[in-house]
C-alpha cells in the first residue's frame, strides 16, 4: 500500500516561535543601546529569516543596523535564542492532537522549513515533538531553501512517503509556492506569520485550526488516511 505523507513547516505552522523571537530580538537591541519592541511587533516583523528580523528591529528603533554588524548582530541573536528557544513557544492548538492520530494512522510525517536545521531540530526535541517526525529538513540539510522544491522532496522521501500521497501544511506565501513549484497540494493556516492573508497565494486549502486538517486529508487521499 502507498504510503501517505504529510509534511510541515515549523514557525508559524507547527509551534508559535514569536515569542522567544521576541526574547532574542529585544537581547539584542538593549545591547546596543536601542529600546525593546513589543510583541506585537514581532509577529509584524517577523518572516524572511533572523537577518531581516534584526534589520526591521534596528529599523523600527531608529538608524538601521550598519552592513559591517549585521554578521555580528545575527551571532548575538542566534546564541541566545538558542539558549532560549523553549522558553515560552507552544505547539498550536490541536497540533498534537493531529499528529496523534495521524501517526496512529500509518501516515509519514516530516518537517520541512527554513529555520536552520540545528535550531529546528533543538526546538522539536525541547518540546518533546521528535518522535512524530521522521526527519526535520532545514535550508542547510541539503543546501537549499523553499521555495526551491528540492527540500520538500527530500522530506517527502525521508517518510517513505511517495509525492501523488503527499500534502504539504505551511503560513507562508514561501511554503505554498513551493507545493505549487513541487506540484503538491497545500493546506494553509490562517494564523501564521504573513502580513497577506494566506487566501492572496492562492492554496488549495485554508485552515483556521488543526481540528479542520483531517477531513481535508481524507478528501485529498481519497480514502482514510
Amino acid at each position: 500500500m502507498t504510503k501517505s505523507a504529510v509534511i510541515f513547516d515549523l514557525d508559524g505552522t507547527l509551534v508559535d516561535t514569536a515569542p522567544d523571537l521576541w526574547g532574542a530580538t529585544n537581547h539584542v537591541l538593549k545591547a546596543h543601546g536601542r529600546r525593546e519592541v513589543s510583541l506585537d511587533d514581532v509577529y509584524d516583523m517577523v518572516g524572511m529569516g533572523a537577518k531581516k528580523l534584526i534589520e526591521r528591529g534596528f529599523e523600527r528603533t531608529g538608524e538601521p543596523a550598519r552592513a559591517d554588524m549585521i554578521d555580528i548582530l545575527f551571532r548575538q541573536f542566534i546564541d541566545f535564542y538558542s539558549a532560549n528557544i523553549t522558553a515560552r513557544s507552544q505547539p498550536y492548538p490541536g497540533v498534537l492532537a493531529l499528529l496523534d492520530e495521524l501517526k496512529a494512522r500509518g501516515v509519514g510525517l516530516a518537517v520541512c522549513t527554513n529555520k536552520l536545521e540545528r535550531l529546528s531540530v533543538k526546538l522539536i526535541n525541547g518540546l518533546d515533538m521528535a518522535h512524530y517526525f521522521s526527519a526535520i529538513i532545514g535550508p542547510d540539510t541539503i543546501g537549499v531553501a523553499k521555495p526551491d522544491p528540492r527540500p520538500l522532496f527530500a522530506a517527502i522521501r525521508a517518510t517513505g512517503g511517495v509525492r501523488s500521497r503527499a500534502i504539504m501544511i505551511g503560513d507562508s506565501a514561501t511554503d505554498i509556492r513551493t507545493a505549487q513549484a513541487a506540484a503538491i497540494p497545500v493546506v494553509a493556516v490562517s494564523f501564521g506569520y504573513t502580513h497577506t492573508h494566506v487566501s492572496a497565494f492562492e492554496p488549495d486549502h485554508i485552515v483556521d485550526h488543526f481540528d479542520e486538517v483531517l477531513p481535508i486529508l481524507e478528501g485529498r487521499f481519497a480514502t482514510h488516511v
